[in-house]
């Protein structure tokens, strides 16, 4: 692939077209054209049936609604893969047969609350002899023959040309809307050769298949440690874990205790009023809040914000390894502080006796998140306080055994953020190549 070649030159229909990278073959070739939408699809009916008529599961026709395109934004659509509803087998008789989906057809999300929602879409690409209606707030574009090659489409209206265009067209108060007339006039830009259409629609397919496939490989981890989890901690009413280390299979049970025995609890502190005064921001000791101790997930705390020396004065400095726990709004989310930090007095903090290991507390307190918010107090919002948190009971083994606990499950979230970054960073490759394979289009021209 290369970006090398002629310059764009402007012509009588506009400016001159090409994307900053071009597989070789096509470089000094034809620019790409720009064309109205309405030259390269037609809109047809859709099915609009009130949801009585969906989520079936049984029928010989089913139904694609908003939902579906939301979750599966610019993805080429397989029947043959994704589970999708059917509709009630009494409508059959009012659906026409032009109102059926074929395949290259998109469907483009038509109304939310939400503008990057607004013409999201997915490309129907193997029906494999199945019947399918769009259904609820979808428009039904149907490609012209030999204009487009099958699986562009979904590419090309995931391009920042097209998206923002839509966006521009998009319409409405609390909820916004597109149409069909509104988006006839979408200015899109297309290799006129359908090889080259082809040879994108290859590139981006072969990236997004590594992708979903690295989406899997996380998705299997992160059940992986669910359930290993669940074995080796015990469960409701038992003493023991159900899957133990070989060295401590022989070692008894655990021990019950109360936090308020093996941990000093401490609330956070920033008393001045108001909170976000920016005199006391800014300086070099970081600053956690509860949204930053529900973003770790239970792992390490990064405070967003940090205070001056004026903010210290209001604030308490707090010295790692302690469990951090959120007492208000969130409840019972939970994270690691390792480095010496302030934190907000919505935020607990569980220093552990020398017996205690702290990402062993993490795991166990991960656990009595519902447990938190069944016994928070009520009032303006829900909260807990320490003196609720000194009650809690919780299972103990030995030090040992909790280290090697801690280093199980530490191991396999370390493997799990690595497998993540990979994901982030194919991505953001995907983004930075779909810049690259599609022309800005001349909207702003437009």
């Amino acid at each position: 692939m290369s970006s090398k070649g002629k310059s764009p030159v402007a012509t009588d229909d506009g400016p001159a077209l090409v994307p900053k990278l071009r597989f070789p073959e096509f470089q000094g070739s034809v620019y790409w054209h720009l064309v109205p939408m309405e030259a390269v699809y037609t809109f047809r009916g859709n099915n609009p049936l009130s949801r009585d008529k969906l989520n079936y599961s049984t029928g010989s026709v089913k139904n694609i609604h908003y939902g579906d395109i939301h979750t599966k934004f610019s993805t080429h659509f397989d029947i043959t893969k994704e589970k999708i509803p059917f509709i009630n087998e009494t409508e059959l008789e009012n659906i026409k047969h032009s109102s059926f989906c074929g395949e290259g057809d998109l469907l483009l999300a038509d109304a939310s609350e939400d503008l990057a929602d607004i013409g999201k879409c997915i490309e129907i690409i193997n029906l494999n002899g199945e019947k399918v209606v769009s259904g609820l707030h979808t428009i039904l574009a149907r490609p012209i023959r030999k204009q487009i090659a099958l699986g562009f489409g979904a590419y090309l209206f995931q391009s920042g040309s097209v998206r923002r265009q839509i966006q521009r067209e998009a319409q409405g108060a609390k909820v916004l809307g597109i149409s069909p007339r509104r988006l006839q006039g979408l200015r899109l830009t297309l290799p006129p050769a359908l090889v080259e259409q082809q040879k994108i629609v290859d590139c981006l397919t072969s990236l997004d298949a590594l992708t979903a496939a690295q989406e899997r490989k996380v998705k299997a981890l992160r059940i992986h440690k669910k359930g290993l989890m669940q074995q080796l901690f015990p469960q409701e009413g038992e003493t023991q874990p159900r899957l133990r280390f070989p060295e401590f299979r022989d070692a008894g049970e655990w021990e019950m205790r109360k936090i308020g025995n093996i941990c000093d609890i401490q609330r956070g502190k920033f008393s001045h009023r108001p909170r976000n005064d920016p005199a006391f921001f800014g300086g070099k000791y970081p600053f956690i809040q509860t949204g930053d101790v529900v973003k770790s997930a239970g792992g390490t705390v990064v405070g967003s914000q940090s205070l001056n020396e004026k903010g210290l004065s209001v604030s308490k400095l707090f010295k790692p390894t302690i469990v951090l726990i959120t007492i208000a709004a969130n409840i019972g989310d939970t994270g690691l502080l390792k480095t010496a930090a302030c934190f907000t007095d919505s935020v607990v903090g569980l220093i552990p006796q020398r017996d205690i290991i702290a990402v062993f507390l993490e795991l166990i307190m991960r656990g009595k998140k519902e447990y938190l918010n069944k016994v928070a107090t009520t009032g303006a919002q829900k909260n807990i306080n320490n003196e609720i948190l000194r009650e809690v009971d919780v299972l103990l083994p030995s030090v040992a055994e909790q280290q090697r606990i801690a280093d199980c499950l530490t191991s396999l979230d370390d493997l799990i953020t690595a497998e993540s970054e990979k994901l982030d960073t194919l991505q953001t490759h995907k983004k930075g190549l779909m810049q690259q394979l599609f022309p800005r289009g001349g909207e702003d021209e437009a």
